[in-house]
């Protein structure tokens, strides 16, 4: 990879999880420019628009930690409206003014999307890169879809005999057609999980213990999307681990999370003031080793590429593991878990950031030749 790269970091977007993107793009940005690269912030504001963050805003955000939680440690969404086009050299994207696109405002090398959950995590974001032809930081446009879908995402790992927790699926309709609703849920133990199929940072998810409202729960995950998805609850431990990576990916240490209330909810992973994550996680050697090992093989599951945070449940009276989820774009605060187990492992979030960057440039240099020019595989 060349000494330095122009890298556009693209953060905000349309979805509930605007806030934390912005917080994760501003410790990437930090992390980048600490390595050398020149940075350029594009911010998606709330209805899709983008724009450019001017270098004097993004230098004193750069230079100047914000005291408190990470989420209010974050980059803000303003600046000229501007428009991604294919730029002048093969493999660049240039940034230039929405209303005179004859005015190139900067060049980009690479861009890292740090964009959580719809439109910027589910394979749009990285079907617009690729027509582009320019590299991108992270997973395609299949393993973003599949990773972000939680119901596509439990069939693949299932196919490749990945342990996930018993669950049931139904859309909008389904729901209002039935006579009974709790027949949609049989066969499945309480306490039961409700989430949204398309969303992340537990936003939408509810957990229905015996004698709850699963009617209530179900239309708040309606709220969120068309597909809800039901889980049986497992009592056991929440161990996350990362993955790191393009051919041959690594799994980093496991780490922990110890939350009250019976789950790490939307409030308690951005809002609370204690920090939850253990790292390393307190567990017998033979049980870390099975979750890296896990958790290599469901990335693999999905087509993953660079990066991701593998979920688990630990149910420690039985010694069954279950991978919850795939978070393809996780947390990048410098609070996050995923460069947290990163730097257990001997490798610190600017190291992670520089790698990512690099298998970037690897996989659209081994695109097919006969690929469409924006293509990569």
């Amino acid at each position: 990879m060349r000494a330095t790269v122009r890298i556009g970091v693209l953060f905000g977007g349309p979805s509930a999880e605007h806030e934390v993107s912005c917080a994760s793009a501003l410790g990437v940005a930090r992390a980048l420019a600490g390595q050398g690269h020149r940075v350029v912030a594009l911010g998606l504001t709330r209805t899709g628009g983008l724009r450019l963050l001017p270098e004097p805003v993004l230098a004193q955000h750069l230079g100047t930690v914000a005291a408190g939680r990470a989420i209010d440690d974050r980059l803000p969404v303003t600046g000229p409206a501007v428009e991604l086009r294919r730029g002048a050299a093969a493999g660049t994207v240039a940034v230039t003014a929405a209303d005179a696109p004859a005015t190139v405002h900067a060049e980009l090398d690479v861009v890292f999307p740090v964009l959580h959950g719809p439109y910027g995590e589910d394979g749009v974001v990285q079907g617009l890169l690729e027509s582009l032809g320019v590299p991108y930081v992270g997973c395609g446009i299949l393993a973003s879809a599949v990773g972000m879908d939680k119901v596509a995402m439990k069939r693949a790992l299932r196919a490749e005999d990945v342990p996930t927790t018993p669950y049931v699926w139904f859309d909008e309709p389904t729901w209002r057609a039935a006579a009974d609703p709790e027949k949609l849920v049989v066969g499945l133990r309480g306490p039961l999980f409700v989430k949204p199929a398309r969303m992340g940072s537990s936003i939408g998810i509810s957990r229905v213990a015996d004698g709850d409202d699963l009617v209530a729960a179900v239309e708040e995950a309606f709220r969120h999307d068309h597909v809800v998805l039901v889980e049986q609850g497992v009592t056991g431990r929440e161990l996350e681990c990362g993955v790191l990576g393009g051919w041959q990916p690594e799994a980093s240490a496991v780490g922990e999370v110890r939350v009250a209330g019976g789950w790490f909810d939307y409030r308690q992973k951005y809002f609370g003031d204690a920090d939850p994550m253990i790292v390393p996680a307190p567990l017998p050697d033979e049980v870390t080793e099975r979750i890296r090992e896990l958790s290599v093989r469901a990335f693999t599951a999905i087509g993953g590429w660079g990066l991701a945070r593998v979920d688990f449940l630990y149910d420690e009276t039985t010694g069954d593991l279950f991978v919850n989820e795939l978070n393809t774009l996780p947390g990048f605060t410098a609070h996050s878990m995923y460069p947290k187990v990163w730097a257990e492992s001997g490798v610190t979030y600017p190291e992670v950031v520089d790698r990512l960057v690099a298998l970037a440039f690897a996989r659209h240099a081994a695109r097919p030749s006969t690929a469409h020019p924006g293509g990569t595989p």
